[in-house]
Parts: C-alpha cells; sequence; structure tokens
C-alpha cells in the first residue's frame, strides 16, 4: 500500500456586516452539521466583511480488478 495523501474540496462563504456574529454562527453550524464541512480558516476584514473557509475530504472509492 502507497501512501495517500487526503484530498479536501473547499467552499467560502461571505458575510456582510449586517449580519449578526449568532447568524453567521448558526449558518457554519448547519454546514458543518448537515454537510460535513469543517472550518478551515475565517478573516474578518476591514470594514466588516466576514469571510470562513470550508472544507470536507474528498472520498474515493477504490476499485479492485
Amino acid at each position: 500500500m502507497g501512501l495517500t495523501m487526503t484530498e479536501y474540496e473547499y467552499r467560502v462563504l461571505s458575510f456582510p456586516r449586517t449580519v449578526s456574529r449568532s447568524d453567521v454562527r448558526r449558518a457554519l453550524s448547519e454546514h458543518a452539521e448537515y454537510g460535513q464541512w469543517e472550518l478551515a480558516r475565517s478573516v474578518v476584514y476591514i470594514g466588516g466583511l466576514r469571510k470562513a473557509w470550508l472544507r470536507r475530504k474528498i472520498i474515493r472509492v477504490r476499485r479492485t480488478a
């Protein structure tokens, strides 16, 4: 068996400054619970824009011949 690297797919969510922290938390929790996403990175920019990078593992099924 060879060494396998874990591959991820990513999704970026943007929230304007008008969205409350509790609404952002709720949205991220829903993605984690129902879509199996995990938080990879989050940034709050000057001006209040919030971005969150979510990731989840890509599961590949190996075929045997």
